[in-house]
């Protein structure tokens, strides 16, 4: 499947700031099963530079470099994405639970996405006890693991409500927990937490997904958002696999990999910081297209 993806954002300063520095993770980090091509980042009014790199995970950075006064800034994302390979099934003969926790403190590999950086806890992700008893025995060591994490991903969807608003992208996941409500992002946290106290490696994934209007109905433009989910390392065979605990399902080619992480701190779309006294406000508006329909403007 081939889509066209675009993200605006727009940042509006109640006051002129005079010197700003933003880190960028908008342009898809290489991952297997999909490519990306023809992607450019447009800045108005201009930055005085522009530096793009690779980051210590999956995950490219651009980062904005602003020494003139602004009032506003809008920083929009343009790229064709191609979404391939079957839809993954839990198999008879997948590994357990303890034997990919074994494998995954054998394996040698430090590239970015080796298991290695995502057994551990990180600042947003901290091994929650209430967690740990939370899931009782949903992951004892003997299941086999694709079956007993979309098992958890489905629990997630069933006992976390779906409440935009109720959370933030600063509130702890041990917060979003007790609440039993939030957004992708603090499903994704509590499946991480869950899946690393039992020693597999779990990472948080930032990317797109596309929506399907209700039958009948024309989809509307900018109105998608960016999602979260998990992926998790189920073996040097099984390698790894997306799991999305907002919808209770293995990822598809309806999911869009962007970047990959310790926790959403890794893999923000937006971060940095601005010199000046003035009230910030920001909007954002994504539009993930498949590539047969006809092309249309974001709202200005």
């Amino acid at each position: 499947m081939i889509y066209h993806v675009r993200h605006r954002t727009v940042l509006r300063y109640a006051a002129p700031v005079r010197l700003a520095r933003f880190n960028l993770r908008l342009k898809p980090a290489p991952w297997p099963g999909q490519w990306t091509s023809d992607h450019v980042l447009e800045v108005d009014p201009a930055p005085t530079r522009i530096e793009s790199r690779p980051g210590g995970w999956p995950v490219h950075v651009s980062r904005l470099m602003i020494d003139n006064p602004i009032r506003q800034l809008i920083i929009e994302s343009r790229f064709r994405i191609g979404v391939q390979g079957g839809a993954i099934v839990p198999q008879a003969d997948d590994p357990t639970i303890e034997a990919v926790a074994q494998a995954a403190l054998t394996d040698r590999d430090m590239r970015p996405a080796a298991p290695a950086h995502y057994l551990y806890a990180s600042a947003r992700t901290p091994m929650l006890a209430e967690i740990g008893a939370w899931m009782g025995a949903d992951l004892a060591p003997g299941r086999p693991i694709i079956d007993a994490a979309l098992a958890l991903a489905r629990r997630i969807q069933s006992e976390f409500a779906y409440q935009p608003g109720t959370t933030d992208a600063g509130t702890p996941v041990a917060d979003a927990f007790a609440a039993r409500h939030g957004v992708c992002q603090d499903f994704a946290h509590v499946m991480v937490v869950a899946l690393r106290l039992v020693g597999l490696p779990a990472a948080y994934v930032s990317g797109y997904l596309r929506t399907m209007p209700p039958p009948g109905m024309a989809r509307l433009v900018g109105a998608d958002a960016m999602h979260a989910w998990v992926m998790l390392w189920c073996g040097p065979t099984r390698g790894w696999v997306g799991f999305d605990p907002t919808n209770g399902c293995i990822t598809g080619e309806g999911h869009l990999f962007v970047a990959m992480g310790r926790d959403y701190a890794d893999v923000a779309p937006m971060d940095g910081l601005f010199v000046g006294a003035a009230g910030q406000s920001l909007s954002v508006m994504v539009d993930v297209a498949p590539e047969e329909e006809p092309a249309v403007s974001l709202p200005a």
